[in-house]
């Protein structure tokens, strides 16, 4: 069986063994801060940091869409000056996408070809922020071949309740499977293939409920910032040798 391993790193096609669509909670960066005495915001930059590494692993293995949930609906209940600090974070490296998408005339990143959309109730964040993530849907909106998507102000049991709001909202008597698919954030996006979730902890703790009913789970007991392409590349080949049935 070929594996990611073995792939050539520009082939972009899809391989009926390779995960379309793999969704990853980055856990660990609090834990990996304390453990080498730096300060938490630290931590979470060195993170940040790598979501840029595993897009690039995610291209060469022939993965066309990431998701990647960054802030969750129960992280804004935590203390606000860590909060404070990690918006900061945020707002620093989205104005970093949106300069390097003003050097390239306003066309978002061709050379990566990422459509990067940001999924999740962004009143949570200040206007800037909002702002920022507005701006960048834009400048990427025209790209094709690979998607990231950033989960922000996410929750799996609000995105569901977002939803029904929205079937109700717009007059629905009764819904079936396909009308909240439709409402959720992720309306159009293929279910993801396969989930990761770092740190050694073995619980979704809300991600993707609905989209990840049949994805394969894989943990790893590295703390986010240690993952590597090695670790990455297990968990893809773990996935090719599954054998998915779908409940039939």
């Amino acid at each position: 069986m070929k594996t990611a391993e073995t792939q050539d790193p520009e082939r972009g096609k899809k391989d009926a063994h390779v995960p379309r669509h793999i969704a990853i909670i980055p856990d660990g960066n609090r834990r990996w801060a304390k453990k080498r005495g730096m300060s938490l915001a630290e931590g979470y930059d060195k993170g940040i940091r790598k979501i840029g590494d595993v897009l690039k692993w995610c291209k060469a293995s022939g993965v066309h869409t990431l998701s990647m949930w960054g802030f969750s609906t129960d992280n804004a209940k935590r203390n606000p000056e860590e909060i404070r600090k990690l918006f900061g974070l945020f707002k620093k490296y989205l104005y970093e996408i949106i300069e390097e998408s003003r050097k390239k005339g306003g066309g978002g990143n061709k050379t990566y070809d990422v459509r990067v959309r940001f999924l999740g109730r962004r009143e949570l964040f200040p206007a800037e922020i909002r702002e920022a993530m507005g701006r960048i849907e834009d400048y990427t909106k025209d790209n094709k071949t690979y998607r990231l998507n950033l989960l922000l102000g996410y929750g799996g049991r609000e995105e569901i309740v977002d939803a029904v709001n929205a079937l109700i909202r717009e007059g629905a008597r009764s819904v079936d499977e396909e009308a909240i698919s439709r409402h959720l954030y992720t309306a159009g996006m293929e279910d993801p293939d396969l989930v990761i979730r770092t740190s050694g902890e073995q619980r979704l703790s809300g991600l993707l409920p609905w989209q990840a009913t049949y994805s394969e789970l894989y943990f790893s007991r590295k703390l986010w910032p240690d993952f590597s392409r090695k670790d990455f590349l297990e968990a893809v080949n773990t996935y090719e040798r599954r054998k998915r049935r779908f409940g039939k």
